[in-house]
């Protein structure tokens, strides 16, 4: 994906932050995220975090709430509706490799495959829809959930809470070598699983 593009999306996404619809973008964006939508909504919640520090915690927690009730959309749509949505999901972010490792750790690993993409970079929609298509335990995928994306936001939340606005001001800068470490992220989120799990 160019960062030309990557650059736009952003722009959008930090726009709702402007509007009066913050936190019901913050909520969709993360509800759509945990599902098929490729921004992290981390982006909006540092946007709306760093314009008022003190409510940074309670952003965090629409995120988190947000993004949970997408992963049940994205274990229903592995679990009901795999070939009309399901497949050509995981085409578009050539996940099908990813899809059949999954597979094969489910059962030992389950738990925590779940819980690494939750808190993680890696696409957490490729594990919400191979958790439904391989009708992983619901009890154990919310729990794994709910650690790892509270894990994941509530960070975000506490550092802005912490320092404020500088660090939207770094990635504004820096955009472009957020981009390229992030992928290094993904990359090497998906090369820890594969070497340790």
């Amino acid at each position: 994906m160019p960062v030309r593009y990557l650059r736009s999306l952003y722009d959008w996404v930090m726009h709702w932050a402007e509007t009066p619809y913050g936190v019901p973008a913050l909520f969709l964006l993360a509800f759509t995220e945990s599902a098929f939508f490729p921004v992290p909504p981390d982006l909006l919640l540092i946007a709306l975090a760093a314009g008022l520090p003190r409510k940074a915690l309670w952003y965090a927690l629409v995120c988190l709430a947000g993004s949970l009730t997408g992963a049940y959309l994205g274990y229903a749509i592995g679990y009901f509706g795999w070939e009309t949505v399901g497949r050509p999901l995981v085409d578009f972010y050539n996940g099908h490799e990813v899809m059949a490792w999954i597979r094969q750790q489910y059962t030992t690993y389950g738990f925590w495959g779940v819980f690494v993409a939750a808190l993680t970079p890696i696409p957490y929609k490729i594990f919400t829809i191979a958790s439904g298509l391989f009708q992983f335990d619901l009890t154990t995928f919310t729990v794994a959930s709910i650690l790892g994306r509270g894990l994941r936001f509530l960070a975000v939340g506490m550092l802005i809470y912490r320092f404020g606005a500088s660090i939207k001001d770094l990635i504004d800068r820096r955009f472009n070598l957020m981009v390229i470490i992030f992928t290094v992220l993904l990359i090497g989120g998906f090369l820890l699983l594969k070497l340790f799990l």
